[in-house]
């Protein structure tokens, strides 16, 4: 068995891939991929951990500027390993093959499925507003989502590029939309003098009386609250798993990873601005099953807010799912390539281009996680994670400045080491919050990745058998 501390392969860039997306295209990966559900959701949950609308902006703040970090940290590692596979490849190479195996284990098996699972869910879900579905034609409903998106991405690379392109442009100019007719119309100024006058720094309603300052509680508070804003930022990295499909890829995903998550992470703090402006925080800590975007439409827009919020969303989970699905399937692509996964996701088709099995594989699981249920509950698992391995992979961008330091780098990370490092402190930090305060979701999705070291061992077994 070869020793996984050894030196890693040669990077070599793929040509078997059709180099078909633009900046344009690369940004719109990035961004619908980000923009989900999430932001017209998670802010309830987050403020019923902070209690107050400061410590609420404060978290999609501090989310903002670690997504910022590690996306201009990442665009160095792109532009210098400019093939499929991403994350995946920076691990392989900075640490060792088991590194990026156990990211592309979780990825297959929770992270991106699960993900692509729950966010159909929602589609079905939303869809319901229009069409009565039962729960169990919901669940139908969100594997036709899969089965067709997975489809039409198996035609090639420009046809998914396509559906991402309109969906993301579609769901970015109702969120954006959504902020202006908040600012214009539904302003409230009992809700804006609450929010962000006294009571900015105190709680309101079932949580009056609690008064934050910088102490260790609300550090905590802080902490936990950052999973709810850091999982609707996530998948900004879904670009760098296709970047042997990236043209001037040394330019174009460092500038895309810029454009797309700094633009996103803005309308979320805007949205949350139109959320405190317009309803109180306590509206926001109760808001009917959290779906805090429709009751700020619902002040803004009035009675039509419900189907209008309905609509947006699935047009919103819609492009994500797609974005998910066409990305996601690059690395597991990747992954066979080293004889880490199924032989037969290795290939390409011969006349798309795409690795049509890796879709597949990836469709049939996600589909068999919505059926299970549990979906959402693996989610809450992998947050950590999906934190960790970010943090082993901005360590690894240190570990290659070291090891390669002749490494070809056209971009190098913005603000390097300071800011690299001050996103792995911050990071560290939450990952011991959520050790001790949501330990058995924690320890769930580390027992997760762990399951995935004797995997990685068999198969490397399995790999030197056949090469005898």
């Amino acid at each position: 068995m070869n020793d996984t501390s050894a030196s890693p392969p040669p990077v070599t860039a793929r040509t078997d891939f059709v180099r078909g997306l633009g900046l344009v295209s690369s940004t719109t990966l990035v961004a619908g991929g980000m923009i989900g559900s999430g932001i017209f959701i998670v802010s309830a949950d987050i403020a019923r951990t902070v209690h107050t609308s400061g410590l609420l902006l404060t978290t999609w703040v501090i989310a903002t500027v670690m997504t910022l970090i590690a996306a201009l940290s990442y665009g160095e590692l792109a532009a210098a390993m400019p093939q499929a596979g991403g994350q995946y490849v920076y691990l392989r190479e900075a640490f060792s093959p088991l590194y990026g195996f156990l990211y592309g284990w979780a990825l297959f098996l929770v992270i991106q499925t699960g993900t692509v699972a729950a966010v159909c869910v929602g589609f079905a879900k939303f869809l319901a507003v229009f069409i009565p579905f039962t729960p169990g034609e919901q669940q139908v409903v969100a594997i036709l989502c899969i089965a067709l998106l997975t489809g039409i991405n198996c035609f090639g690379l420009k046809t998914g590029a396509l559906v991402q392109n309109v969906f993301t442009f579609t769901k970015t100019g109702a969120l954006l939309g959504l902020i202006v007719l908040g600012y214009l119309f539904g302003h409230s100024a009992a809700a804006a003098h609450a929010n962000f006058g006294a009571n900015l720094w105190t709680g309101s309603g079932s949580d009056a009386g609690f008064a934050a300052g910088f102490n260790f509680e609300t550090l905590r508070l802080v902490a936990v609250g950052m999973v709810g804003s850091l999982f609707a930022a996530d998948a900004w990295n879904n670009i760098t798993f296709t970047a042997g499909e990236v043209r001037n890829p040394r330019r174009n995903i460092p500038l895309s990873l810029l454009l797309g998550a700094g633009g996103v992470m803005v309308l979320y703090l805007a949205a949350n601005v139109t959320y405190l402006s317009v309803l109180p925080i306590a509206a926001i800590q109760h808001a009917p099953n959290d779906r805090v975007g429709t009751a700020a439409a619902a002040v803004i827009l009035g009675a039509s807010a419900e189907k209008l919020m309905a609509a947006f969303i699935v047009i919103s989970t819609f492009g994500c799912a797609n974005g998910l699905i066409l990305a996601g399937a690059r690395v597991y692509h990747a992954m066979a390539r080293d004889g880490l996964f199924l032989p037969a996701a290795a290939r390409l088709h011969p006349k798309t281009h795409v690795p049509v099995a890796a879709l597949v594989a990836q469709g049939i699981w996600a589909s068999l996680l919505t059926v299970s249920g549990t979906y959402n509950e693996l989610n809450q698992y992998v947050v950590f994670a999906v934190l960790l391995f970010y943090i082993l992979t901005l360590a690894g961008l240190f570990a290659l400045r070291i090891k390669r330091p002749d490494m070809p780098r056209p971009y190098r990370a913005f603000g390097y080491p300071v800011l690299p490092a001050l996103y792995i402190v911050l990071a560290i930090g939450i990952e011991a919050a959520l050790l001790v305060y949501k330990t058995r979701f924690t320890l769930s999705g580390l027992l997760i990745v762990l399951l995935g070291i004797p995997v990685y061992f068999w198969a490397e077994r399995r790999n030197q058998k056949s090469k005898v």
